[in-house]
């Protein structure tokens, strides 16, 4: 099968109730993954890179996937969205005003999440819990809803202050993971900050809201992590392997791990063998 690469996307209505179904789009075409893990599959890479952004072709992908002119001129790929606490669509200099409005000033998210220990991260909330699956989080709690970006992301800084705020890909794919009480993560956070919070709380009244929420738990199809955590880059060579896993956005090869967002916008041949 072959086509453009998206990231890879998950059957939501199973979750909590079996491993979560993985697919593949190809082109728009979805390529179902589960029923190869313990298979050979070969992964070529052409030379044809299409912006997700624009859809020209691009000599090069940026930022996941964009052209070089987009990655200078959409909001999507501004500094902000890295570090939400810049966010300067209130200034009125945001590179699109309109797409801010739909993605920026908006409810957000700020939660716990548990991939290769606790960290803390922000996301819109209709990405719940899309964006804890493409962390590869096996636990996830929210703990604020927040009226837009910008506010996430300074009570990201302040919990970041006593907590990771990023994920360690390698541990990851070689499964070093174990349960841990985010509640009371949540707790101890909210003692070490309380000052910081109730001021940005006083600042901006009534848009943070404290949640009380439930612990997600997820649970991924996988058979074995990998031994090494080895990047396969199939722009640079074919790559073969008995397909052992998927976790988060990587599929996981007896020959090594291939992360699949890496490559939006890449086309991509893949052949069950």
């Amino acid at each position: 099968m072959r086509g453009t690469v998206r990231k890879m996307r998950v059957d939501q209505q199973a979750l909590g109730s079996a491993d979560l179904r993985y697919f593949l789009p190809l082109d728009g075409i979805d390529f179902s993954l589960n029923e190869h893990i313990g298979q050979p599959l070969r992964i070529s890479c052409s030379e044809r890179i299409t912006c997700v952004g624009c859809g020209k072709s691009s000599n090069k992908s940026f930022h996941q996937g964009y052209c070089y002119r987009c990655l200078t001129t959409l909001a999507a790929c501004d500094m902000c969205i890295m570090k939400p606490e810049i966010c300067h669509h209130h200034l009125g200099t945001c590179r699109e005003p309109s797409w801010g409005e739909t993605h920026c000033m908006i409810p957000h998210i700020v939660y716990l999440a548990n991939s290769t220990g606790v960290k803390v991260g922000i996301t819109r909330e209709t990405q719940i819990p899309t964006r804890w699956i493409d962390q590869g989080a096996g636990q996830a709690l929210p703990i604020f809803r927040v009226a837009t970006r910008r506010l996430s992301g300074l009570i990201e800084v302040v919990l970041a202050a006593h907590i990771s705020d990023k994920t360690k890909w390698q541990a990851l794919v070689k499964g070093d993971y174990a349960d841990m009480d985010l509640v009371a993560e949540r707790e101890r956070l909210f003692d070490l900050c309380h000052a910081e919070l109730d001021a940005l709380m006083a600042e901006y009244p009534g848009q943070i809201e404290p949640l009380e929420a439930d612990v997600l738990a997820l649970d991924y199809p996988v058979q074995q992590f990998a031994l090494k955590a080895k990047s396969l880059a199939p722009e640079k060579g074919v790559v073969e392997g008995v397909l052992t896993g998927i976790k988060g956005q990587y599929l996981l090869f007896d020959t090594g791990v291939l992360n699949v967002r890496k490559y939006t916008g890449y086309e991509w041949e893949v052949t069950v063998l």
